[in-house]
């Protein structure tokens, strides 16, 4: 089984207006309300793909009820702890641009915390779980540390897909794949960078700090899979950018998914690809589709 993690859910409130006026009166030319974060994006992907999860996370009040319902109607499994407190509202107000305000996220009391950590204590040798974005301020920096210890107590592999020292501190422990994208990295080591040479160079680091293997996505110059002993490289398929919001967490779902299924790490690599770029080329998450349409798109050579 594949559990997907998300400690600070969202409904994505998306509103579209033709020419906001601020200060004055605007009408939405359409409005949208979809589950948001970054492990129940994941979850939603491996769906399409046909590779089941179970999304797990905090949530709570209207707008959790909300989220749950509409997994649930998605076939999707879920085992969310319930807190007092509800879950926040992310807007995303497109306007020609795109302006994006976030909730600050629900406070999650100690005993909500102890009740997520219990439910992974039942975890296999061979389950995979995916801890993704960012981490409450009430639950204190260290906590992906204390999901990850349980991981290694029980035998499973997990992903993480956060940034910083979150991510940092990750990779002592192995984690199966992380995917930062190549301004991330750059950031992860304080530098910039000017070629994929030192993409790659960079990339390395993160293999000898203690990552499995590692997903770098470069925008339209493609994406980097790094392993212990090759470097391999995608193209991006040809398409209309629609969609900013969960082209990371699609491109980790093809690739977590894909390898759950067939144990095939270059296929992974490229339905991986090519389910982040149908995220990108499609209002909401990519379908399986859109997915399936662009995989034969998807070139992966060794450098």
């Amino acid at each position: 089984m594949i559990y997907t993690v998300t400690l600070n859910p969202s409904i994505d409130y998306i509103v579209e207006v033709d020419d906001l006026k601020l200060g004055d009166l605007n009408r939405m030319k359409r409005d949208l309300k979809l589950p948001g974060g970054k492990g129940i994006n994941v979850s939603r992907i491996l769906n399409q793909l046909g590779a089941d999860s179970t999304a797990i996370g905090f949530l709570g009040g209207f707008t959790g009820r909300f989220i749950d319902d509409t997994l649930r109607e998605e076939s999707i499994k879920t085992d969310f702890v319930m807190i007092e407190d509800d879950t926040r509202i992310n807007i995303k107000l497109k306007h020609g641009d795109e302006t994006e305000i976030n909730g600050l996220g629900p406070a999650i009391r100690e005993q909500e915390a102890d009740a997520l950590v219990q439910k992974l204590a039942g975890l296999q040798k061979n389950d995979i779980v995916v801890l993704s974005g960012s981490i409450p301020p009430s639950l204190g920096g260290d906590f992906y540390e204390r999901l990850i210890r349980v991981c290694q107590d029980t035998g499973a592999e997990f992903v993480i897909d956060t940034t910083g020292e979150a991510l940092m501190k990750a990779l002592v422990h192995k984690p199966l794949l992380i995917k930062p994208n190549h301004h991330e990295l750059a950031e992860l080591f304080g530098v910039t960078i000017h070629s994929e040479e030192e993409i790659v160079t960079y990339g390395r680091k993160l293999l000898e700090a203690g990552a499995k293997n590692v997903l770098i996505s470069m925008a339209g110059e493609g994406a980097l899979f790094i392993t212990a002993d090759e470097v391999y490289h995608a193209n991006v398929p040809a398409g209309t950018v629609k969609n900013s919001v969960g082209a990371g967490d699609s491109m980790i779902a093809g690739f977590v998914g894909t390898l759950a299924l067939h144990g095939d790490p270059i296929e992974a690599f490229r339905a991986g690809v090519a389910s982040g770029s149908a995220t990108a080329f499609s209002d909401d998450l990519a379908t399986r589709e859109k997915i399936e349409q662009l995989r034969p798109q998807v070139t992966i050579s060794k450098r």
